[in-house]
């Protein structure tokens, strides 16, 4: 299936020595990830697994989850928000603004739209009110 995708798109990663935006990136990273391992299908006998060390199990599973009691400080209340700032700095700097050119377009899409509706309201208050008045005197 990944050999599809790089016929497909052979000029990208050439082209793109990094990738740009957010899908380009999670396709990068999902193709770069092995498929799996191939003797995951096949069982290792029983002799083999009691044969095994602790550490070789410890280097496969990670460490272990700390106790509840082992649990880190919460840092300081000036620490928090100095962080949350910093995350927000980071985050603000992912964003892709628009330009000039596209922020007056959207803007003048958005006024035409607003008064359109403005128009559409008032007229159907006004035919309402005329009806109404016209019914009950």
């Amino acid at each position: 299936m990944s050999e599809g995708r790089e016929q497909d798109q052979p000029d990208e990663r050439e082209s793109a020595a990094r990738p740009v935006t957010a899908a380009a990136r999670r396709e990068r990273r999902g193709s770069a990830r092995p498929a799996g391992r191939k003797d995951a299908a096949a069982k290792p006998s029983e002799a083999k697994k009691s044969a095994e060390s602790d550490a070789d199990a410890a280097d496969r599973k990670g460490r272990p989850t700390r106790a509840r009691g082992d649990q880190e400080k919460r840092p300081g209340f000036f620490a928090r928000i100095v962080r949350y700032i910093r995350e927000v700095v980071s985050e603000l700097r992912k964003v892709i603004w628009p330009t000039r050119k596209q922020m007056i377009t959207y803007t003048s899409v958005v006024l035409v739209f607003v008064a359109f509706m403005v128009a559409l309201v008032f007229g159907l208050d006004s035919a309402f009110a005329w009806g109404v008045f016209k019914v009950f005197g």
